[in-house]
């Protein structure tokens, strides 16, 4: 009823999961990753407890295979699981219980293990394989790769309805929420691939977008601008990007620049012009001598 894939990326060392189901929700029980750890997917007639199982295990020092045979060995009904494992090293380990509904098989590559089961075709898993091999860019566009590619060849026997996809940083993390790069589900849609590729470009802008911030609180206007430039090209619209835009040109001196981006901010939506008012009263704007804000604000509140 699922198809996942487990990979590390040997460049960054990032570890990620993504999958697709013909179930509700996914994302809730299949995937797990741990920064600086591993990934895990566990799915077929799933038991949830082998991802946080495998992954401290991981953390004790155990191998890959080490830690899906311990997690096995506290299975009352392992005949009826697949689980695939990835540590930080790049091993790799799989399983597919007897018990799992046709079609269904796992296979492994350097620095991944792909599995799947109640699929359409016996092709799904080994065309998943191939194309995160032969993917390129980052690792969450080469994981949503190897899902198109089990689509193309059937996928689930059942149709398609919720897809995951989880990746975190190569080294460990000292916060629980720190080293998450990615934590995206389609819970419930008629084409879930398609949704999740969209939220990996969205989630990729603001990633951007919160550089571009980060780079203007350093003092670094040039980079912010860069940064924001990049998040606008996936996302024109996006108005705390235009917002975060027109401060880094006032940061660079370009005034002009900055009020022409402001005007067109609060003549779409005037409830900016109290946010604009906040962000100098706060000094958190550097406003240049001379300029009246509030009849910029008048002016632009006109043209709403």
């Amino acid at each position: 009823m699922t198809y996942s894939i487990c990979a590390r990326d040997a460049e960054t060392g990032e570890l990620g999961v993504a999958v697709q189901s013909c179930m509700f929700g996914t994302g809730v029980i299949v995937p797990w990753a741990r920064p600086g750890v591993g990934a895990v997917a566990t799915q077929a007639f799933a038991e949830a407890a082998y991802g946080p199982r495998c992954l401290d295990a991981l953390a004790a020092g155990a191998s890959a295979s080490e830690a899906l045979d311990a997690a096995r060995a506290l299975d009352g009904a392992p005949m009826m699981r697949q689980v695939g494992v990835v540590a930080a090293d790049g091993s790799s380990a799989a399983f597919t219980g007897e018990l799992c509904i046709a079609e269904a098989g796992d296979a492994r590559g350097d620095g991944y293990v792909v599995q799947a089961n109640m699929m359409a075709s016996a092709r799904v898993w080994p065309a998943m394989a191939s194309a995160f091999e032969s993917a390129r860019g980052a690792l969450a566009e080469r994981l949503v790769a190897a899902l198109v590619a089990a689509e193309d060849e059937g996928g689930d026997a059942r149709g398609a309805m919720s897809a995951a996809l989880v990746v975190v940083g190569g080294e460990p993390a000292s916060a629980p929420a720190e080293g998450v790069r990615f934590d995206l589900r389609v819970e419930d849609s008629s084409a879930p691939l398609d949704e999740l590729a969209r939220l990996v470009r969205v989630s990729q802008a603001f990633h951007a977008f919160e550089r571009g911030e980060d780079a203007l609180l350093a003092g670094d206007p040039q980079t912010a601008l860069r940064e924001l430039d990049a998040a606008l090209a996936v996302l024109p619209d996006d108005e705390n990007f235009h917002f975060a835009h027109a401060g880094a040109l006032l940061f660079c001196g370009r005034t002009e620049d900055a009020l022409s981006e402001t005007r067109a901010l609060v003549a779409h939506r005037p409830s900016w012009a109290t946010i604009i008012r906040s962000f100098v009263a706060k000094g958190l704007f550097p406003v240049p001598p001379g300029l009246d804000v509030e009849a910029e604000l008048r002016r632009a509140l006109t043209q709403s």
